[in-house]
């Protein structure tokens, strides 16, 4: 699949076969997702596969929007280290990447699994502190690690539909408002 037809074409999945991934392509596509640019180069993205049924059964008690996810074949819990993220924590000026970087590793991640035939959704845990605190208490994660994005993967049993068309010129400016 060419890029632009990637990026154009993948759409949220919600619908899934009964037929699990195999570990090489989930790391094929977590591959591509560590190529993503981060903020000096900092790469504070982890990735959490969990493809056990009860859990994902149950992710729906910890984010209300993952119901769909207890048909996937697994999902994908992507986390920042906060202790690795360029970040600025002194009285003047407070701030991370943290979220930014997951972010656009979480959009690599499901585009490169696209590419290789298999659907994913985007369902947000950062910045909702409650996902965020539930997900570190279920998932026993360290102190460090910010739980981001949950992205169920699976073979897809639907084909949404496309939209019509979201390229508006109006929206691009040249040079100035």
């Amino acid at each position: 699949m060419e890029l632009i037809e990637g990026l154009l074409t993948r759409r949220s999945i919600r619908k899934y076969q009964d037929k699990p991934i195999k570990k090489e392509i989930i790391e094929e596509i977590i591959k591509a997702a560590q190529y993503s640019p981060s903020a000096h180069n900092r790469q504070p993205w982890e990735f959490l596969v969990i493809d056990d049924k009860k859990f994902l059964a149950e992710l729906r008690h910890i984010q209300r929007w993952t119901s769909f996810a207890q048909d996937a074949a697994c999902v994908i819990i992507v986390c920042g280290d906060m202790e690795k993220s360029f970040s600025r924590n002194k009285d003047d000026e407070k701030w991370s990447f943290v979220d930014v970087d997951c972010a656009i590793a979480t959009q690599s991640l499901m585009l490169a699994a696209w590419a290789k035939g298999i659907g994913s959704c985007y369902c947000g845990a950062a910045p909702m502190q409650k996902i965020v605190d539930s997900l570190k208490e279920n998932l026993k994660l360290p102190d460090n690690i910010r739980p981001f994005a949950i992205v169920p993967l699976g073979y897809p049993a639907e084909t949404p539909k496309q939209p019509e068309d979201r390229y508006h010129p109006e929206k691009i400016h040249w040079g100035n408002w």
